[in-house]
């Protein structure tokens, strides 16, 4: 149960660390991210509610402790690792690497909550 509760709490951790920075890229290098946003076609009014959400997801992971909440962020933070895989598979630009870490990442912390509960 121990190297589980590890498993768990390194995995969130290097998790939150990825959404932080990302969110922080969406805040404070707008411009590129926008850049980015619009070579993927998707529209940057979107960027700054995005960020928002990640770290609301990131502190309903840590804090929640309704269940409920907890497996919403869990499948928010999935689709959108996995469109953010298939968007940058589509334009071709190999920086899908990120999204997989972090798929590996969501999906180890969220079976390693699973077992604890």
């Amino acid at each position: 149960m121990k190297a589980i509760r590890i498993t768990y709490y390194i995995a969130t951790g290097l998790l939150t660390l990825l959404m932080l920075f990302s969110a922080g890229m969406y805040f404070f290098n707008h411009e590129e991210v926008a850049k980015l946003f619009t070579n993927f076609g998707y529209p940057t009014y979107i960027i700054y509610p995005y960020a928002i959400l990640k770290i609301s997801g990131i502190i309903v992971i840590w804090f929640a402790g309704n269940r409920g909440l907890k497996e919403w962020a869990y499948s928010g933070f999935f689709f959108a690792f996995l469109l953010a895989f298939f968007a940058h598979v589509m334009i071709n630009d190999g920086e899908q690497g990120g999204a997989i870490v972090a798929m590996i990442l969501l999906l180890t912390s969220y079976f390693t909550n699973k077992k604890l509960q």
